[in-house]
């Protein structure tokens, strides 16, 4: 958790005043017995009215100082606490947002929402116990031992059998709770996992009448939660009983000792009292502390797995020298690429990949599921790093290209359509904050997406729900496309981007696409025949191996594969 000690630098003075202003609540709680023990010795025993009203008021002075030093402590500590946990929270979007795809693959999803909002919440807690309970237990704790010292040496031998067994019964509870805060928030992660997926895919959850089954996910994964929970909650609720066994045993044994002393006359009643009442101090710190070390053990815990976080380096990173004027023309060149998922796994997803993309050409990517052609073209923009050969972009190597400049001039249309809540605007100006409503309405009529948008109530303006909700598929299919060709692409990728919608508005949008990027390097995936009969370049993609590649015609001279995968389609074209 040292490592996480940067985030609290900014906020030293808080973190300095609200220490010093608890020593000044501690100060004054301590006062308070030796004032009560002076109006019990000197006041009501010996009928003196005066003193009682004079120690009285000191006593009411005293509190109200204390209370000034609680509240500016919990105030000064809030602030820096809060600060913490926001400025911890920013930085780990920051480091989630850098991740490449393999590290988000390790790092799933429904535990990095742990981690930046329980987890944090536990760091943020474990902050504001260190600037304030920690600082007063320890103090509380000190002060009534030499405050008890000082009223009777002998008294005091009690506490030496009472507090080493407080600490012995704080050592074991935090040695047998440690394990289980660290597995109830792997637990934590599994409940988060399931809920994330069940919310993302509701619908087809609802389309495949699966509610049932996800029901019994959730509740395995809740079940196995709060079964670690109720773990770690009956480990944990033995720590008042017992101290407060120990506390109550411990006042019994001082109004003992402490009422034969008294009656001896070694003892005066008020000094009796105040002993009491440091005694009682002394081992409630001793509680505080014991609740302290349990929000410690869970802090050590989560600051771990916020530093498994911010300590995942991400492979695709810029070199020092990067090149930031690189993409010109957009000539792609793939020379004998290959590429796991896994950097140790011998199963290659894509295997000696070659091929040469030219400005102005269409190169097309046909292939069943499971090909490899998402992954392709995933590693072009560098959301995967190529295990082994290079690409080439105007011939130079994108791995010395700056990341922002290379995807910049990529154009991606992805196969999995993903709008944001906010207006239509708003999400065809999403690589292009600064587009004119001009440029924004030109990009929406080459996706032929205009139509369809000027005939909402709001137009441009229309609120989108969470992931488009509120549109069909090819609708949000079409804003996908303008939104890529608003950033006007020197390299254009469309991974089957036109799935949902009907041959004639593919075959416009094409039309639409080869005047207006005409100049650009246009990339397409597909497993439609239809789409890709006009391709400069047609690559058919069979089992992670570029098995033949050629132009339409070509392919249907020399290539079975092509020919049966035309075939079948026409056949389904036809029983339709």
């Amino acid at each position: 958790m040292l490592k996480l000690k940067s985030f609290i630098k900014p906020y030293w003075l808080w973190c300095v005043l609200a220490p010093l202003l608890m020593v000044v609540e501690v100060f004054m709680d301590l006062l308070q017995p030796t004032l009560m023990a002076s109006i019990v010795d000197k006041g009501i025993m010996k009928n003196d009215l005066t003193h009682i009203v004079s120690t009285g008021l000191t006593m009411l002075g005293v509190a109200f100082i204390g209370l000034i030093g609680g509240v500016g402590c919990t105030i000064f500590s809030s602030i820096a606490s809060q600060s913490f946990g926001n400025d911890l929270r920013i930085r780990l979007f920051e480091q989630v947002q850098s991740f490449s795809n393999r590290n988000l693959d390790k790092l799933k999803t429904g535990s990095l929402i742990t981690r930046l909002t329980n987890d944090v919440v536990q760091l943020q807690t474990f902050v504001q116990i260190i600037l304030r309970s920690l600082v007063r237990s320890p103090l509380l704790l000190i002060g009534s031992l030499v405050m008890a010292i000082r009223i009777s040496p002998s008294l005091t031998l009690i506490l030496l059998v009472s507090v080493p067994l407080l600490f012995v019964l704080l050592y074991v509870l935090i040695r047998f709770s440690f394990p289980l805060f660290s597995k109830m928030q792997i637990k934590l992660d599994g409940v988060n996992t399931v809920l994330q997926e069940n919310l993302s895919g509701i619908r087809v959850i609802k389309a495949f009448v699966r509610g049932e089954h996800e029901q019994k996910r959730f509740n395995e994964a809740n079940k196995d939660y709060t079964e670690t929970a109720i773990k770690v909650t009956r480990l944990m609720s033995l720590n008042l009983p017992l101290m407060m066994l120990v506390l109550n045993v411990s006042i019994v044994a001082v109004l003992w000792f402490g009422g034969l002393a008294n009656w001896n006359h070694g003892l005066p009643i008020g000094d009796l009292i105040a002993f009491i009442n440091y005694v009682t101090q002394l081992l409630m710190s001793m509680l505080m502390l014991s609740n302290m070390l349990t929000f410690i053990s869970r802090a050590k815990v989560s600051g771990d797995r916020v530093g498994e976080v911010l300590a995942t380096t991400n492979e695709i990173a810029n070199s020092h020298d990067s090149l930031t004027n690189a993409v010109h023309v957009g000539q792609v060149e793939f020379n004998k690429v290959s590429f796991a998922y896994d950097s140790n796994d011998e199963n290659l997803v894509l295997e000696d990949i070659s091929f040469t993309a030219k400005p102005g050409e269409t190169v097309a990517i046909l292939g069943g599921t499971g090909a490899g052609k998402s992954t392709l073209v995933s590693l072009m923009s560098r959301i995967y790093e190529v295990s082994s050969g290079s690409i080439t972009i105007d011939g130079s190597d994108i791995r010395r290209i700056d990341l922002e400049h290379l995807r910049k001039n990529i154009g991606f249309v992805m196969q999995q359509t993903i709008l944001f809540s906010g207006t239509i605007r708003d999400n065809i100006r999403y690589g292009r904050p600064d587009a004119t409503d001009e440029e924004v309405k030109q990009a929406a009529i080459a996706a032929e997406a205009d139509g369809f948008i000027m005939g909402l109530p709001e137009g441009y303006d229309t609120i989108l729900g969470q992931r488009g909700i509120n549109l069909s598929g090819g609708q949000k299919q079409r804003l996908s496309i303008a939104r890529a060709l608003l950033i006007q692409p020197t390299i254009l990728i469309m991974d089957d981007s036109t799935s949902a919608l009907d041959a004639v508005t593919e075959s416009r949008i094409r039309g639409r696409l080869s005047q207006q990027m005409g100049s650009s390097t246009n990339i397409l995936i597909t497993q439609r025949v239809s789409s890709v009969v006009d391709a400069d370049r047609i690559l058919i993609l069979e089992n992670g191996v570029i098995a033949a590649q050629g132009t339409h015609e070509e392919l249907l001279r020399t290539s079975e594969v092509y020919q049966e995968i035309r075939q079948s389609q026409l056949k389904k074209e036809e029983a339709s």
